[in-house]
Order: structure tokens, then C-alpha cells, then sequence
């Protein structure tokens, strides 16, 4: 999760909303990517610091599954990042803060409880969820 918290950090450098992702290959310890948002820099949706870590795990092993994988994430992914979770057969997600707002895991869409999810990974959240949450409250009060 440090690295994850690194990430967002950088994000909201570049002026991004805080989040980042690592996916780590479970059994083997080995980091497959990191990312942190990046919707405002690339102009793209799509930009979720998920997203585009489980694009670099997938094209770094080879596969577009990433079983065995464990993708931690400073913030509860929303509903597009837990199906694209669901789609790469994470193992497990590990998130820091709680969105509910915008969650689709604890909250709103709640992906991985729908009887269509393909898969479902296991989920762990609230770790380092103090310093994942003064994080997004500083940048967002800073933008307001």
C-alpha cells in the first residue's frame, strides 16, 4: 500500500485526483506495475489508476489474466475499475479509503455481489484508509 499512497501522491502533483494502484504478482512478491491517476494528463475516462495498472501487469506477464495477482488501490475502486478487476481475475483487492460516493465494491454498483460477475476476488479494505482519505480531502479541499 506505501507504494500505492506514492503514486496517488504523485498523481495529485500533476494535478490528478490521489489515487494509485500497484498490482503485485503473488506468488512470486514481484511488482508487476504502478500507476496513479491519470484522466486530466491523458485526456481519457478511462485514466483510472487501476485501469492502467492492470494494462502494464497484463502486457508485463504476458496475459491478459492476472491470476495469482494482488491489486492494492488507495481508494475503493469504482464500478468500470471492480468489472476490469473481475475481467483480469484479480485474486484479491486490497483499497485503502471507503467511496460512498463513488465505490463499486462496498458501495453503489457493489460489482462483485452481482450473480453476473464472472469473478470475484477477495476484498480487503480500509488498509492505511486514514492516510488514503486526508489525502483526498486535502487535494479536494485545495480545489475548492
Amino acid at each position: 500500500m506505501a507504494q500505492a499512497l506514492e503514486a496517488a501522491r504523485h498523481a495529485a502533483g500533476m494535478g490528478e485526483v490521489p489515487v494509485g494502484a500497484v498490482v503485485l504478482d503473488a506468488e512470486t512478491g514481484r511488482v508487476l506495475a504502478v500507476a496513479g491517476n491519470r484522466v486530466e494528463t491523458d485526456l481519457d475516462p478511462s485514466g483510472h489508476a487501476e485501469i492502467l495498472a492492470l494494462r502494464a501487469a497484463a502486457q508485463a506477464k504476458g496475459t491478459p489474466r492476472l491470476d495469482g495477482c494482488d491489486l492494492y488501490v488507495t481508494l475503493e475502486p469504482c464500478a468500470m475499475c471492480a468489472q476490469a478487476m473481475a475481467h483480469a481475475r484479480i485474486r484479491r483487492l486490497v483499497f485503502g479509503a471507503y467511496d460512498p460516493k463513488g465505490g463499486g465494491v462496498e458501495h453503489g454498483a457493489r460489482v462483485f455481489s452481482r450473480t453476473t460477475c464472472h469473478h470475484r476476488p477477495e476484498v480487503v479494505g480500509g488498509v492505511e484508509e486514514t492516510a488514503a482519505s486526508a489525502m483526498l480531502k486535502r487535494f479536494f479541499a485545495g480545489r475548492r
